[in-house]
């Protein structure tokens, strides 16, 4: 007999662990390479990885084809999955569209949003703030991402909504990085306060100033949380055997 059509039955058991694993697998995949891990272009051979996790390759290819959606690995045809390469001249260029981008979403925001959508966004910082204080990077990243978006949104422009998830995903990798640098959350935390206070205010101009002095403030961070992490790198590099694993310390 065929259950109900409102009741939502539970995937069967093989199709639960192989849900399991493929996150699992993308967890601590990605957890290495925001600790630099892997080097950067290296290529990430799925075989060994299966294997120091004891999975078979299916769910580490899905969980790598999730990370390649994201931005944090590439997917090269008939070659496989590379570890992105880090360029500071990319990262500067993708800021400085960011920065004009969101400066002027916000300037329309403040000029054609609702009321409802501009306490909608005060409502919405008030309630992702327990997420900067629990320190959690992949919230932190997710409630960083939904707050920009919002901004975008109300902005009513088609076309700023359609860009800004391509310039997220092109800077994803960098975000989720400079996340755990020591100077992010409590910048991060006063700007998006100083922002939200604009946008009540209805300032477009100010706001917009605020939203590109974030933005270059993020640049500044990044370039810090570059450095520190590929000098860590170097230094995992020169301790690191052949056979050392990659996904345990």
């Amino acid at each position: 007999m065929n259950a109900p059509e409102h009741i939502t039955e539970d995937p069967p058991e093989p199709v639960r662990r192989a849900a399991d694993s493929s996150d699992r697998a993308y967890r601590a995949l990605r957890q290495a390479l925001v600790d630099f891990r892997f080097h950067p272009g290296e290529r990430i051979r799925e075989a060994r990885i299966a294997a120091e996790m004891e999975l078979s390759r299916t769910p580490v290819r899905e969980a790598l084809n999730r990370l390649a959606s994201e931005g944090f690995v590439t997917l090269v045809p008939n070659r496989g999955f590379f570890v992105r390469a880090l360029d500071i001249d990319d990262l500067l260029d993708i800021h400085e569209l960011r920065a004009i981008v969101e400066s002027a979403a916000f300037a329309r925001m403040c000029r054609r949003a609702e009321d409802a959508q501009i306490a909608a966004l005060a409502e919405y910082w008030q309630s992702v703030q327990p997420v900067y204080a629990a320190h959690d990077a992949d919230a932190i990243l997710e409630a960083d991402e939904g707050f920009h978006m919002m901004i975008a949104k109300a902005s009513g422009n088609s076309e700023i909504l359609a860009l800004l998830p391509m310039i997220n995903a092109r800077i994803r990798f960098i975000r989720r990085i400079l996340i755990d640098h020591a100077r992010h959350d409590d910048d991060l935390v006063a700007d998006h306060a100083q922002i939200v206070a604009a946008a009540l205010a209805r300032d477009a101009e100010g706001g917009a100033a605020l939203m590109k002095s974030h933005i270059e403030l993020t640049v500044t961070v990044a370039r810090e949380a570059l450095k520190d992490a590929l000098l860590r790198l170097h230094s995992a590099s020169a301790r690191r055997s052949p056979t050392a694993t990659v996904l345990k310390d």
